[in-house]
Formats: structure tokens, C-alpha cells, sequence
């Protein structure tokens, strides 16, 4: 499935002056299945964490939070060693346990070779009083909703949409104008919510997802 985001990760990760990434929205919109598939993608190891369900994976973050014991421990619990550039550390839900977000700031001061790519709902809202956020230490993206130009794709319509970029001062003949709205009613059906649209797109049955 095709998410313009992935463009931006990649961008990222190539970047001179990457620090560790915060993916930022609203729940539901695909910054879980973005993260791991972008570690799929680019690099040849992931270490997910999801702090939603975190169980003694806190722990890590309870003592010093310096990197180097960081990975240490992240590199015991995932059961290889972390290596920069080749392994991509996925934290998720990050908001959850506050120490794992400071140790961020940590992260980009004293190990940035390392690639830490982390998300969260409401970031900022749910966070707990007295909480230290990285500010200026962390690189952010939004995650907006799955685009009608992505739902498009994902239907696998490249054609028709790059004819209507090419064409869309010029009236749309009859034969595409059909699809094209039919297409349309299906995304406002779905809702723009990647999981649903992914699941509309292979079964095709739009009681499953409602």
C-alpha cells in the first residue's frame, strides 16, 4: 500500500542532520504499519517496542536513560546486537512511558548515528505533568489520513491518476469520469482510515469494514 509519508521517511533516514523522528496524528491513521514497513524497506534489522503494552521492556527506561545502556538492554531483549544504520529501533505509542521520550534528547546528543524512529496519539495532551519533551532534539512528520491520490493508487489506478493530473484543466471524458466517481463514493464510504481502506480494496465487501 502506498503512503506518500514513506517518501519522507526515506528522505529522513538519508538525511545529514537526522535526529530521532517523531510520527505525529490521530490514531488509526497507519503510523504503526508505516514504521515497521519502512524498516522492512531500508533497513536489515527492527527493533519494535510498543509502550501501549510495554510489560518489563519499562524497566530499560527507569535507570539512566544514556544510550549506551539503552542499547545495551534493547540489544538483550531483541535478541541482536543494535547496529547503527542497520538497525531501525520502532518505539510506539511513546507517549506511554515519558522516560523512553526523554531519553530522545539523549539520543541525538550523544549517539545520533542511530536510527529511532517513534510515534504517538496526542502527543502533548496526554502527556503526564512535569514530563521533559525534546524539544529541538527530535525530527517530526505528520500522519494525515489515507489521500483519495493514495486510496487510488492502492486500488492500482496509476493510470488514471496520472492522466487526471496531466488533464485536470480538461473536461473528463465519460469512460473515466464513471470510474473516477465511483472510486470516489467508495473512498468516502471508507473514510480515509488506511486499515479500512486496505481492507476494502482486497475484499471488496464494504459490510466487513463499516
Amino acid at each position: 500500500m502506498y503512503r506518500k509519508a514513506m517518501e519522507k521517511l526515506a528522505a529522513w533516514k538519508e538525511s545529514r542532520f537526522r535526529k530521532p523522528l517523531i510520527l505525529t496524528g490521530a490514531r488509526q491513521v497507519g503510523k504503526t504499519w508505516l514504521m515497521k514497513e519502512f524498516g522492512r524497506l531500508y533497513f536489515e534489522d527492527v527493533c519494535y517496542i510498543n509502550f501501549e503494552n510495554p510489560g518489563s521492556v519499562a524497566d530499560i527506561f527507569e535507570g539512566t536513560i544514556v544510550p549506551s545502556r539503552i542499547l545495551e538492554l534493547l540489544g538483550a531483549y531483541h535478541g541482536h546486537k543494535i547496529n547503527p544504520g542497520k538497525t531501525l529501533l520502532i518505539f510506539d505509542e511513546v507517549q506511554e512511558v515519558p522516560r523512553a521520550l526523554t531519553a530522545l534528547k539523549y539520543f541525538q546528543e550523544e549517539a545520533p548515528v542511530y536510527a529511532i524512529c517513534s510515534a504517538g496519539s496526542l502527543l502533548g495532551v496526554t502527556l503526564p505533568a512535569g514530563t521533559s519533551f525534546p524539544v529541538g532534539k527530535v525530527d517530526f512528520i505528520s500522519v494525515e489520513p489515507m489521500s483519495f491520490e493514495e486510496f487510488l493508487l492502492a486500488n492500482g489506478e496509476k493510470e488514471l491518476l496520472s492522466w487526471t493530473k496531466a488533464h485536470y484543466r480538461e473536461e473528463m471524458p465519460a469512460v473515466f469520469s464513471e470510474k473516477y466517481v465511483d472510486y470516489l463514493k467508495k473512498y468516502f464510504i471508507l473514510g480515509g482510515m488506511p486499515t479500512a481502506g486496505s481492507a476494502g480494496v482486497e475484499t471488496k465487501d464494504f459490510y466487513l469494514v463499516s
